[in-house]
């Protein structure tokens, strides 16, 4: 464990900290560049009822400090840090107190990160279960996976909001998309759907060809640019993010925090050869 915390400073610039402190120091700084967050307390697979009722706990400390903070951000979390994994009845109500404590805030949305496909359907089956009651929560859908365009339009259905991303982890070929071409048309695909029928979007991708399509398909098709936002990583093309605030864009920050920050760290690096390079830059200034 000591070894993995002395690591950390290769990890600060896309987890700017442990402590909810540290979290909203970062989103005071994005906030000042016009650019809004969501913050979220890293982990899941949690496997007893007492660490799910710890992790709900730490949200409600964390919307506590937002609402006193004054700060431009929401926040977003995994069901699998809330019990999903054991009792589906104890995570809708952990979530249901999460979202309920969000409520009164000035930006009172909750998000429900997407986790591996074995949870896809129990996540989407609570999220459903607690939206009917309170609206105030929606999901991430991801766009390589094959059953994801009935997904999308369900959402649409519900009036859901929508975060939608590529997708982030290893799946088998029969039930996700491997190829790069084949997961842009499918994730435009489903952009296009949300754009046109869905509720306030977020287009979550760091992908420069993507990006550029969304803008053309909305000034098409008279989308005005409140009427979605752009969602990104924190420390993952910094530039871009304020690019895209300048040309007036809605831009979210997505700010992770938290000790269990190796597995979140590990997924940056190996998916990007910029972030890759970033961390062996940082190694050899040492």
């Amino acid at each position: 464990m000591a070894v993995i915390e002395k690591l950390f400073f290769l990890a600060k610039r896309f987890i700017p900290g442990v402590t909810i402190e540290s979290a909203l120091e970062a989103v005071r700084a994005l906030n000042a560049d016009g650019l809004t967050a969501t913050l979220d307390f890293l982990g899941e697979d949690v496997k007893d009822p007492s660490e799910a009722q710890r992790t709900r706990d730490t949200y409600v400390d964390m919307l506590n400090a937002i609402q006193l903070s004054n700060l431009r951000t929401n926040v977003s979390v995994k069901l699998t840090a809330l019990g999903l994994l054991f009792d589906d009845v104890l995570c809708a109500r952990n979530l249901t107190e999460i979202v309920e404590r969000a409520s009164t805030l000035p930006d009172p949305f909750v998000r429900i990160d997407m986790e591996g496909s074995a949870v896809t359907a129990p996540t989407l089956d609570v999220f459903e279960r607690v939206y009917s009651t309170h609206r105030n929560v929606g999901p991430v859908i991801q766009a390589y996976l094959r059953r994801s365009p009935g997904d999308i339009e369900r959402a649409i259905a519900l009036g859901a909001r929508v975060r939608l991303c590529k997708g982030a982890y290893k799946e088998p070929e029969s039930i996700a998309y491997h190829s790069m071409p084949t997961i842009r048309r499918e994730y435009l695909r489903m952009a296009e759907a949300l754009l046109t029928r869905g509720t306030y979007p977020g287009i979550a991708t760091h992908d420069s060809q993507l990006i550029g399509a969304v803008k053309a398909f909305a000034t098409e098709h008279n989308i005005g640019k409140g009427r979605f936002e752009f969602q990104l990583l924190y420390g993952v093309r910094p530039e871009l993010q304020r690019t895209l605030a300048k040309e007036g864009y809605n831009v979210r920050v997505y700010v992770p925090f938290g000790t269990h920050w190796a597995g979140y760290f590990y997924r940056r690096i190996t998916e990007r050869k910029e972030n890759a390079f970033f961390v062996l830059r940082s190694l050899a200034s040492r």
